[in-house]
């Protein structure tokens, strides 16, 4: 009841129908080409499913899809589980591509197509925001997601024709992935010529049994490690893969659920570790644009490194992650009716004035407008 990665290569498109069984969340950040995408809550009932093929379901590792194969199998389908998932066929499809060929192509796509779209933005937002600046050591951190393997090449190119000099070092910390993830990571890295230095952290394994926002604990302590390990290798700054959408994202969620009027910034001081500062240097780029690079270039990443993510209910669970697709669905509707909404709320925390806002803090200090009121 199941096949294999290599199996499937080897079957006729003709013969079979690949369906993805993952969320809209999860096949955003990659699926298999021709795969159709149908969740797992509405699939016996689908109306897409052929009697006449060779029904091949798709999850993350093989385990949900599984049990989906069964119960179609007694309804009538002659249904396979893709053995191990989405992340077996990605090691598999990355095991047979030609490294270094391939490797010129996606630097040449920075280079030529997406010039305009992705390398301008990157050095705009260098130079704009004084992100790199001479006899700096900058730590990459790589996550193995679409983003931080983005930025890497970019530093690439950038060292390559910058004309002052500065260092980088690409790290990675392993914070408790299971084998096949922290494997794509590392293949990933190798295919693309990223010459990565892995760390390790048992920080998955620390928040395993917190119950309350696990995932925001992760991220916090992650971020500690990063700065202590960059700090090690002589860095003064860690490169983070945020975009101008997950700015956009921030400003609105800080407004609608958190009350308060702020942005995620280009770059920030250190408050735990002197002397180290925090970049984002995709913080122009567009995630459209980077998936468009990702899959131009036959790029397949995975969107949660987690060893958890297939059995974490705090990881998949509505809660979590509605409140970010709630705001990308809001901000898509808002876009139909005004093209310009993304920029205008990029631009809404650039063009701040003080003269009309009620109360605001500054370095801790709240002030509010009666402290310089006067009546005229």
């Amino acid at each position: 009841m199941e096949i294999t990665a290599q199996e499937l290569e080897q079957l006729n498109k003709e013969e079979y129908q690949l369906i993805d069984i993952r969320s809209e969340v999860e096949t955003a950040h990659g699926a298999i080409t021709g795969a159709v995408c149908i969740p797992a809550e509405g699939l016996e009932e689908s109306t897409l499913l052929c009697k006449d093929k060779k029904v091949i379901l798709c999850c993350s590792r093989g385990k949900f899809s599984l049990d989906a194969a069964e119960r179609l199998r007694e309804l009538g389908y002659d249904a396979y589980s893709l053995t191990g998932g989405y992340t077996a066929w990605l090691l598999y499809h990355m095991q047979q591509e030609e490294e270094n060929e391939f490797n010129r192509n996606v630097e040449q796509s920075i280079r030529k197509k997406f010039h305009k779209n992705i390398w301008s933005r990157f050095a705009k937002a260098i130079q704009q925001y004084r992100l790199v600046e001479e006899g700096d050591c900058i730590a990459v951190c790589i996550s193995g997601g679409k983003d931080s393997m983005l930025m890497a090449k970019l530093f690439q190119e950038l060292k390559r024709h910058n004309k002052f000099a500065f260092e980088v070092k690409f790290i990675v910390m392993d914070p408790g992935y299971n084998e096949m993830n922290r494997k794509i990571i590392e293949e990933n890295a190798k295919k693309l010529k990223v010459p990565i230095t892995v760390f390790e952290s048992d920080i998955f394994e620390s928040v395993y049994h917190i119950e309350k926002s696990p995932c925001y604990l992760c991220a916090r302590m992650r971020r500690g490690h990063l700065y202590h390990y960059a700090k090690e290798l002589g860095c003064n700054k860690i490169a983070l893969g945020h975009h101008y959408d997950d700015v956009i994202e921030t400003i609105l969620m800080g407004m609608l659920y958190g009350a308060q009027v702020q942005t995620m910034m280009p770059k920030l001081h250190s408050t735990n570790f002197e002397g180290m500062e925090l970049i984002r240097p995709l913080y122009l780029i567009r995630e459209d644009d980077i998936k468009a690079w990702r899959d131009y270039n036959g790029l397949h990443f995975i969107q949660c490194a987690c060893k958890f993510t297939d059995t974490c209910t705090t990881c998949n669970n509505e809660e979590n992650r509605s409140k970010r697709v709630e705001i990308k669905e809001l901000i898509r509707e808002l876009k139909k009716k005004n093209p310009f909404v993304e920029a205008n709320i990029f631009k809404s925390v650039e063009n701040v004035n003080l003269d009309t806002v009620v109360a605001y803090k500054k370095n801790g200090e709240r002030h509010h407008f009666l402290d310089e009121y006067k009546e005229k």
